[in-house]
């Protein structure tokens, strides 16, 4: 049976639209894939590489930097940073899910500039939010002073200089991207399923875990990972809330390429927290495909 002349034409006109549109987006694609294999490559030769008397990488074949990833110590900090990451994952997703849910399905008209006024402030530099945070948080500072007053806290309590303090900073630093995607997710939830789900499950706890959460969930999980991407290799918050045992493997990257001068063993270092970054990712991208056959069903 042949296709009405109109339905082949609205076909061959969405075909040329999706054309234009992947012509428009190869050269910011081919720019940026470029500079990203360029600079994996040279840091992976640098893995391998050497350095002379003044520890000035030079390029060569040498897998002292490589071997130097089993040393405990760097093992050590590359579990406390996968740690911290992971909890300020929890973390972020416990203080995000309640923000977005609220503007999402109770802004109303305001719920666009109440995400506004949570996105806004975030343009700002991310060393100096750090270094605001670090006052806030510092021993004088207005949170330790008023749980001093009120009683949890008292003169030896300490923020900074601990991984409480590295992980608030993360924390900090990174949940505007677990509620944003978050928001995305419930904006687009049909509210007549949760009405739907009161009346099959009878509560709102149930009504949450069974219709809420599974119909938001890929938003959980890109927020999870726009969360542990940038937390896994960050070194500010380490650096500024934390001390010489809660350094991060960022802390440790730096340190080799600028202080060190192990060009090599920093870029051992890099690759080997891409390679972790990259696990996570590839999990992600196979929960998602797996969500989305599911859907198809």
């Amino acid at each position: 049976m042949a296709l009405p002349r109109n339905s082949s034409r609205t076909r061959r006109r969405d075909a040329d639209g999706n054309r234009m549109w992947v012509w428009f987006m190869l050269p910011g694609t081919l720019w940026m894939t470029g500079f990203l294999i360029a600079s994996l490559a040279l840091v992976a030769v640098l893995a391998v590489g050497t350095t002379d008397e003044l520890g000035n990488p030079r390029f060569g074949f040498d897998l002292a930097g490589v071997r130097a990833l089993t040393d405990p110590a760097y093992t050590e900090v590359l579990v406390r940073s996968l740690g911290y990451a992971l909890l300020t994952c929890v973390i972020c997703l416990l203080i995000a899910y309640p923000v977005a849910y609220t503007i999402a399905l109770y802004g109303g008209r305001f719920k666009h500039a109440l995400i506004a006024a949570i996105v806004v402030p975030f343009f700002a530099n991310y060393l100096v939010r750090m270094y605001g945070w670090s006052v806030v948080l510092s021993d004088d500072g207005p949170v330790l002073r008023a749980l001093r007053a009120v009683g949890p806290a008292d003169e030896g309590t300490r923020i900074l200089n601990s991984g409480f303090g590295v992980v608030a900073g993360l924390v900090y630093g990174f949940v505007v991207f677990m509620i944003i995607p978050l928001y995305a997710a419930l904006e687009r939830l049909d509210v007549s399923l949760i009405e739907a789900g009161r009346d099959l499950y009878g509560g709102p706890v149930r009504t949450f875990f069974f219709v809420t959460l599974p119909a938001t969930r890929q938003g959980a999980a890109a927020g999870l990972v726009l969360v542990f991407l940038p937390a896994m290799g960050d070194f500010v918050s380490a650096q500024l809330m934390g001390g010489p045992d809660q350094i991060m493997i960022g802390n440790l990257i730096q340190d080799k390429f600028f202080q060190g001068q192990n060009w090599p063993l920093g870029s051992a270092l890099t690759m080997l927290l891409m390679l972790v970054l990259l696990v996570g990712m590839l999990g992600y991208l196979r929960r998602t495909r797996k969500d989305e056959a599911e859907a198809l069903r």
